[in-house]
């Protein structure tokens, strides 16, 4: 007799923000493939939602999409309250979304060093904040746990010039991860950051040239940039009960990026 594997997120439902495109889209295919149904969150046009969805819905899953900027609170707050009415709860939130503007500090202008802030940090804090409020919620009224988990950056770790907004912001929501995931577990819910590396993305391929990708890869131990579904497997690994004992820990997925930077005295 055959058996049928069941899937790791069967049953469940995740949250993706910044879902339409590039990383958030890998992420919510992933997750798709492995049972959850999505609810997709970007600030695309419905119509531009449209594909990322047929592609989730090819998958067997349900999906829905929510339209809303995580920089505007109250948006966030009803987009929340929204999944959870209509998909009945709200067991995985994937913060994924968030933009870089590079500039050096001297030159940076201050309205693009605060929409950085504003949907890099802080968005992720409101979608972490009102996703943790219903997953609380539930796990009193009997349902088990839930999964937050932050895409942060390498740009966490490393201080990447022309991007101070960027890495302050990543620093920032990586201590946001740590603290969450204290203040948590009492409730049996997960918090981890994911830190990608340099990733093959619709923004990565438009702010840097192909000849100077096609440079940078040959530096990464691994020879090749990521793709969006390097980090939605890492993402359904740790959206699924196999990471059941895992909470509080960044989770560097680079290809070995970091590791393949040269100290200036090397040869």
């Amino acid at each position: 007799m055959e058996m049928t594997q069941m899937k790791r997120c069967q049953g469940k439902i995740a949250l993706v923000t910044g879902a339409c495109t590039g990383m958030g889209g890998g992420i919510a295919l992933c997750l798709a493939a492995e049972g959850a149904d999505i609810a997709v969150n970007d600030v695309c046009p419905p119509e531009e939602a449209r594909y990322v969805q047929d592609e989730i819905e090819a998958l067997g899953v349900k999906t829905a999409y929510w339209q809303a900027d995580v920089s505007d609170r109250g948006a966030i707050e009803q987009m929340i309250s929204g999944v959870a009415d209509r998909f009945g709860a709200l067991d995985i939130c994937v913060a994924n979304a968030g933009i870089s503007i590079p500039e050096p500090v001297i030159d940076a202008d201050w309205d693009n060093v605060l929409r950085t802030i504003q949907v890099t940090h802080f968005g992720v804090f409101h979608t972490c904040q009102f996703a943790a409020r219903q997953m609380v919620k539930q796990a009193k009224q009997g349902r088990p746990g839930g999964k937050i988990i932050i895409i942060c950056s390498v740009h966490e770790e490393l201080a990447v010039r022309g991007s101070a907004a960027y890495n302050m912001a990543k620093a920032a929501v990586a201590q946001l991860g740590r603290t969450m995931a204290v203040e948590l577990g009492p409730y049996h819910i997960n918090v981890n950051v994911i830190n990608p590396g340099l990733t093959d993305t619709p923004g990565t391929r438009a702010a840097t040239s192909d000849e100077i990708l096609s440079r940078a890869a040959t530096r990464i131990p691994w020879k090749r940039l990521g793709k969006p579904e390097d980090i939605g497997k890492a993402a359904a690994f740790l959206a699924s009960d196999d990471a059941d004992y895992i909470t509080g820990v960044t989770l560097r997925v680079d290809g070995g990026f970091k590791l393949g930077l040269r100290f200036p005295l090397d040869d």
